[in-house]
């Protein structure tokens, strides 16, 4: 058996032991076997070739670890090379269970992620959708970065620090705070808390939330101006070809009232809804209230304003004028996975489609009719023709995904 224990390591897994594996610090901090062989993790794989080779002599290995080595640990990396069969694991409290003890919170209702080895941009997404977020911290992705990439939300940061020993240190900072400084290596998890909704409600289930029961919400359940909102049948498919998902941040362009930012944050993206209007800026942030979300709000004009914010995975720009070709272009140039564009007067499309073309983008898109079930006196009932509205897509192929401004 391979015997893997997280902090503290209790005396009586070491005896016998024959190879001891695990990070320096666990190693100089554990009493050990004199006879036993010790390994100090760096490169997983070398570390697993030698427990292999004690595995086949059936010789007994111990690994130590964090915390809780299943959660976001090196139990997969173990049961994958040799079984779980041949696991005995024996967790300790993971460090997002003693972060949130010092922080004085519950966390079924947290959502936990790993920016460790990881692109941190998940994390950060994670952090401006969510009211809750644990993160596993590594090099390049620690309190400092996570503080530069959030200085515009409302957020408060629990920096957690060597926890559980004599150096222990649970700090509260804002992101811009967070920013300045140099945390070292000790941290091991950040919380990011919307501090008014850090308690939460009742949950019977860990984790994300659990997704809407539907999208394509009617106008009616948003504020809007005159009907100046992307209707709900175009919003469906527009949703389809946007295909937000936690962890991916998506541009609204022109959001107007802000009805596909609101729907592409329901679906759990961090989005920020871009609106050249104060009027509008007011709605979308109304909007979002209402249905419990949280959208960032730019006030400025597009194509310019788009230089400041972070690059999204998926674009939706709505609106027209002018400015369209260069606003697609712009967007275009940014994405890192699709763009759609809706249009109502058929003389823009050409240049939409050509933009998206010219930046490398696979590009569709249909013009889309509808009638809607109105009622007649008597109890009757017509089709009300709504307006046509094109709506184009451009999906970028993979291979020219590495090319998108990091």
């Amino acid at each position: 058996m391979i015997t893997v224990v997280g902090q503290p390591v209790p005396v009586d897994v070491l005896a016998g032991a024959e190879l001891v594996v695990g990070g320096r610090r666990h190693l100089e901090a554990t009493p050990l076997p004199e006879a036993a062989e010790r390994i100090v993790l760096g490169p997983l794989a070398p570390a697993l070739d030698r427990v292999a080779v004690y595995v086949e002599k059936e010789r007994p290995v111990v690994v130590l670890a964090s915390g809780d080595p299943g959660f976001f640990g090196i139990v997969r990396a173990l049961a994958e090379r040799f079984g779980p069969e041949r696991l005995d694991v024996r967790p300790g409290v993971s460090s997002v269970a003693t972060a949130f003890a010092r922080a004085g919170l519950p966390w079924e209702d947290a959502v936990v992620v790993s920016a460790h080895g990881r692109d941190p941009r998940t994390a950060v997404n994670m952090c401006r959708a969510y009211p809750k977020v644990a993160v596993l911290t590594g090099p390049g992705a620690g309190p400092a970065e996570l503080g530069a990439a959030l200085r515009a939300y409302d957020r408060v940061l629990v920096v957690a620090a060597a926890l559980g020993t004599g150096g222990e240190r649970v700090e509260r900072v804002t992101p811009a705070e967070a920013a300045a400084r140099d945390w070292g290596t000790a941290v091991s998890v950040v919380l990011c808390l919307d501090e008014r909704r850090a308690l939460g409600g009742v949950r019977a289930h860990a984790g994300l939330p659990v997704p809407p029961a539907g999208w394509a919400l009617a106008e009616n359940a948003f504020a809007h101006r005159d009907s100046m909102i992307t209707k709900f049948e175009v919003r469906a498919l527009a949703l389809a070809r946007l295909g937000p998902r936690p962890g991916d941040l998506v541009w609204d362009v022109g959001a107007g009232s802000g009805s596909v930012a609101v729907e592409c944050a329901r679906l759990g993206a961090a989005v920020t809804a871009v609106e050249k209007t104060a009027d509008g800026v007011g709605r979308v942030r109304a909007n979002a209230a209402t249905h419990g979300v949280d959208v960032h709000v730019v006030h400025g004009e597009a194509p310019a304003v788009l230089d400041g914010l972070d690059d999204p995975d998926a674009v939706f720009v709505g609106g027209g004028g002018r400015e369209l070709p260069a606003v697609v272009t712009a967007c275009a140039r940014r994405a890192r996975r699709s763009v759609v564009v809706a249009m109502a007067a058929i003389d823009r499309v050409p240049a939409a489609r050509a933009a998206l073309a010219d930046a490398g983008f696979a590009c569709d898109g249909v013009l889309l009719q509808s009638s809607r079930l109105a009622p007649l006196p008597g109890e009757v009932t017509r089709l009300a023709a709504a307006n046509p509205v094109f709506l184009l897509w451009g999906v970028r192929p993979p291979a020219l995904s590495e090319g998108v401004r990091q």
